[in-house]
């Protein structure tokens, strides 16, 4: 009886209502989940309401300090940002910094592995004014360079682009500048597979230089650039040339000096007293500098860099021209432009 009972008030404790007393919650159930939330805010202790923008110079150097960013599309609008800033500038007016500042900061994107980041790069530097990038040739062939032998094909067809610019900038200063001689011409042989003993040693493959169904479109725009460079060092007279040409014979028995205005004794050596016109023009004595290799001289006279090219790349370069001749297409009318650098050069050298 007793345990009947009991099962009994069991069952009716199920349908019982449970009764509240008031100012009292109702119970919560046992399958309760709380889904309540706090918010937490940031607080600044120092915050700025003022009105006035920021200066154009102090945006300027916020975005050039943002091309180190690891975000590839801020590399990208910063750099768009400083191409509006030194292409809109008022004609004659100074940079918003030097070039000397800003090369530093873009110097490593020539490697970058976006190349959206490096299509905005090459746009920036032509911007920049021409008589400005002479004095940073040193500064930016080693990464240009290094983005010739690098592994990833589309960053040494940049790298290509971009010397294409500098040579048509400074062309000179390039061809003439400490390793901007061998050391280039290895590069582009180590790109077009025309290997030479010393060029192997700049690892790159032709075979691995475009993307499938490019049709050897890279080989072509390296083929134009080499023509370029060549033509730059072997057929364009540089700064020493002039100078040995104004201090040549006139015919008569007497020297004749363009920079003394043709006249004979005692203004001889006038222009050797003058100014120099470059920013280091003692730099080939490398006075303080480490020893340089031969791969490392600077070749000032286009004497010296045909002789050089005569002996350690014309043989390998007339061999990949053959063969790139005898493919035909594109890959053949460009290496026709080296053979046409190349019979200048060879004219030129044998009227000097």
């Amino acid at each position: 009886m007793g345990s009947s009972q009991k099962k009994k008030n069991e069952k009716k404790k199920d349908f019982q209502k449970t009764k509240l007393k008031v100012g009292k919650a109702r119970p919560k159930a046992d399958n309760f989940t709380d889904t309540t939330f706090r918010s937490k805010a940031i607080v600044l202790n120092q915050q700025s309401l003022t009105t006035s923008a920021p200066s154009s110079s102090s945006q300027f150097s916020h975005h050039l300090s943002l091309l180190s960013s690891k975000s590839d599309s801020q590399r990208r609008e910063s750099l768009a940002h400083l191409t509006t800033s030194v292409s809109s500038r008022p004609v004659d007016s100074p940079l918003p910094q030097p070039v000397s500042v800003m090369l530093p900061a873009m110097l490593p994107l020539i490697l970058d592995a976006s190349n959206g980041v490096r299509t905005n790069l090459l746009k920036f530097l032509r911007s920049l004014p021409e008589n400005e990038i002479e004095d940073h040739v040193s500064q930016l062939l080693p990464y240009i360079r290094a983005g010739m032998t690098h592994l990833a094909a589309d960053i040494r067809l940049s790298a290509v682009e971009i010397l294409s610019w500098l040579v048509e900038v400074a062309g000179p200063e390039v061809v003439s500048s400490a390793g901007g001689w061998i050391r280039t011409i290895n590069c582009f042989l180590s790109l077009l597979g025309w290997h030479t003993d010393e060029s192997s040693k700049w690892t790159a493959n032709r075979g691995t230089f475009g993307k499938a169904g490019s049709e050897g479109k890279p080989m072509v725009k390296v083929l134009q650039v080499l023509a370029e460079f060549l033509r730059a060092g072997l057929c364009q007279p540089g700064e020493d040339d002039v100078d040995m040409a104004d201090s040549a014979d006139d015919g008569e028995g007497t020297p004749s000096f363009s920079g003394s205005g043709g006249w004979g004794f005692p203004l001889f050596d006038t222009s050797q007293h003058m100014i120099p016109a470059k920013s280091a023009p003692y730099a080939y004595l490398n006075l303080f500098g480490q020893p340089r290799d031969a791969e490392g001289e600077m070749y000032e006279t286009r004497e010296d860099r045909y002789r050089v090219f005569a002996e350690k790349f014309k043989r390998a370069i007339e061999r990949g021209m053959e063969n790139a001749r005898k493919e035909g297409g594109e890959a053949g009318r460009a290496s026709a432009a080296v053979a046409k650098v190349l019979k200048e050069a060879k004219s030129t050298a044998l009227e000097s």
